[in-house]
């Protein structure tokens, strides 16, 4: 969305919300009324005044975000343009992306200089908050969300206007009174529009043997369910972020945020119903946010749960399968009968090994801020997460993350957390598989046969560890997957680092 453009639909969006009865003089205790925020983006200043003055007689400081919401749709001046890290995301084009029309994070700079609305709406902020932040963005967002989250009942509503002239079908994630699970100023446009990066849907597939497209060190994310085995590469998910598959007989939905390195296998059919989803354009701590076409409800991909509209509440939870991150011929070698993506996936995209995202992966700069980060890794350093499975209902699930470093030196890795024991099988390919024990499993080589602290011997399968003994006796895998640590940590901060 050009930022010119939101000015000028800026009176359309007064006009309708004077049609909905919002825009009238409010008393002295209500909220300032939403069309006085959106007024303030007039160009007129017989309008944008008058409006300021409303807003700043009724100020609340919990009325900040929603004048960075509207400044970071104007352009910022020259000098910060280059870096779109800070948090302006702007319009792209088939020639200003890194991968699904994201923005490149190397975009050239040009001369602009500047909204001038976007100086007023920041010169009035720093009036009103006494802070100098002037229009370091990134600034402001911090201070923000270092405030109690008590927005102004109308915010939902003044992100869908925002939201719905990037693409209309956005302010339907925003009805009146919408129900929201997270921070509304924790949600970020992404810089694409609703299935801007176009999911995959029952994509085609060929055997192992007919994949010459891929090389040994391809790097691909496998899965088997009811012992059917697929193989998503990388260098193809990351151009579509989503896959609605199906195998082994079920329905799923594979989440790739590429952002926040994660690859989430789904099963789609949830609360008696198989759940059409899409890709929403909106981000939230730089994960993408997923969303379903029946009820348009916003879903966390991190926790198959919908955080944004009328589902919120329902109780709904998609339940995770596991997947692995390895290398082609690990995969194939492993999963002998594997089927993979084809090529033709009825889109142009350059397929090459490492083409889609090169920059972002290459440095552990973030294209999209967060409100915590943790320095005790890189923000880009890979973990293998997932959440405990609680004992009883009067237990929480505690989060788990682990250094991919600490995996590797120890390929055999066993630990407690909590009442519950698990243990970690790493390959010579990278394959992280999480099993639920309920014996100790020292350190030792990995292999296809494990040996227990009681000379007991177990078998690696892709569903649980299985004792050649007693074959009945089974430790369960768990859904783990990787991460990018700055991803999970900014939704989980309290979570179990093992490094």
């Amino acid at each position: 969305m050009k930022p010119s453009h939101f000015l000028c639909i800026a009176s359309v969006c007064v006009s309708t919300l004077h049609a909905r009865g919002v825009s009238g003089q409010a008393p002295q205790s209500a909220p300032v009324p939403l069309a006085r925020f959106v007024e303030a983006t007039q160009s007129d200043d017989r309008i944008a005044a008058p409006a300021l003055q409303v807003i700043a007689a009724g100020w609340k400081n919990s009325y900040t975000s929603m004048f960075i919401d509207l400044a970071r749709m104007m352009r910022p001046p020259r000098q910060l343009q280059a870096d779109t890290s800070i948090g302006t995301p702007r319009p792209t084009d088939d020639n200003d992306s890194d991968a699904g029309g994201r923005p490149s994070i190397d975009a050239p700079m040009t001369n602009d200089l500047g909204s001038p609305i976007r100086r007023r709406l920041l010169t009035f902020l720093g009036r009103q908050t006494g802070q100098r932040f002037g229009d370091d963005l990134p600034k402001w967002r911090s201070w923000m969300w270092t405030l109690p989250y008590d927005p102004h009942p109308d915010y939902a509503a003044l992100k869908g206007l925002i939201y719905g002239q990037i693409d209309s079908r956005m302010r339907e994630f925003f009805p009146p009174d919408v129900k929201a699970a997270i921070r509304l100023d924790e949600v970020d446009w992404g810089g694409v529009k609703v299935n801007g990066i176009p999911p995959l849907r029952l994509p085609n597939t060929v055997t192992a043997r007919d994949a010459n497209y891929l090389g040994d060190s391809n790097v691909v994310f496998g899965i088997v369910v009811n012992g059917e085995a697929r193989a998503y590469p990388k260098r193809i998910l990351a151009w579509h972020e989503m896959a609605i598959d199906r195998v082994g007989g079920v329905d799923l939905t594979i989440v790739y945020c590429t952002l926040c390195g994660t690859v989430i296998p789904y099963e789609s059919a949830v609360g008696g119903r198989v759940m059409q989803f899409g890709t929403s354009g909106l981000l939230y701590q730089s994960n993408k946010l997923m969303f379903d076409e029946g009820t348009m409800s916003l879903w966390s991909t991190l926790e198959g749960t919908p955080v944004v509209g009328a589902l919120v509440g329902s109780g709904l939870t998609l339940r995770a399968r596991p997947a692995v991150t390895t290398t082609w011929k690990e995969w194939r070698t492993t999963h002998p009968t594997t089927t993979v993506l084809s090529l033709n996936t009825g889109h142009q995209r350059d397929y090459s090994e490492g083409a889609a995202y090169r920059d972002y992966f290459a440095s552990d700069r973030l294209m999209f801020q967060v409100s915590r980060t943790d320095d005790r890794l890189p923000s880009k350093a890979e973990v293998v997460v997932f959440r405990t499975q609680p004992a009883d209902a009067r237990n929480s699930r505690v989060p788990v993350a682990i250094d991919i470093q600490l995996l590797r030196r120890r390929p055999v890795y066993s630990f407690d957390v909590g009442t519950n024991h698990y243990t970690v099988i790493t390959t010579k390919g990278g394959a992280n598989q999480v099993y639920r024990t309920t014996v100790d499993i020292p350190d030792q080589r990995s292999g296809e046969i494990l040996r227990d602290g009681n000379g007991g011997t177990w078998r690696v399968t892709d569903t649980a560890l299985v004792s050649e003994r007693a074959p009945s006796e089974q430790a369960p895998r768990v859904s783990a997957y990787r991460a990018f640590w700055f991803g999970w940590y900014a939704q989980f901060p309290d979570t179990v680092l093992l490094k």
